[in-house]
């Protein structure tokens, strides 16, 4: 049985451990799930690519370090790096402590939204994914 964790309905997920969640303003908020924080244990590191730099659904936009691995962080749409969350690259637990608030990593202006939310899961479905 996996361990307790986190979902938030609203939210769209990727099966690499990515969360999305559409701001109002179009842009799309990116982070790592509760689930993933917890496999993960202690975030030790936090690199992302630079305001600007462009990403692709399910390429890297960066990597975390943790005390038990390193790993890809994987973008759930498309598009260009408006935002980065310099507080949690100055304080890396912040993703352990807070993952879908403090903790999120970057704000993305999307380029093909709708198509790609379509190959995102909800809550049900990324709960599904992980049992």
């Amino acid at each position: 049985m996996a361990e307790r964790y986190e979902l938030r309905e609203g939210l769209y997920y990727t099966p690499d451990h990515t969360w999305a969640e559409v701001l109002s303003d179009g842009t799309v908020k990116v982070g790592i799930t509760d689930y993933a924080q917890k496999m993960l244990k202690t975030v030790r590191r936090i690199r992302l690519e630079e305001v600007g730099a462009e990403v692709e659904q399910f390429e890297p936009f960066g990597i975390i370090e943790s005390t038990k691995a390193t790993s890809d962080l994987i973008s759930p749409v498309s598009g260009k790096i408006k935002q980065v969350n310099e507080r949690a690259l100055k304080q890396p637990s912040l993703v352990n402590v807070d993952p879908y608030g403090a903790g999120w990593l970057i704000i993305i202006e999307p380029v093909n939204l709708e198509e790609e939310l379509g190959e995102l899961l909800d809550a049900e479905g990324y709960k599904e994914y992980q049992e």
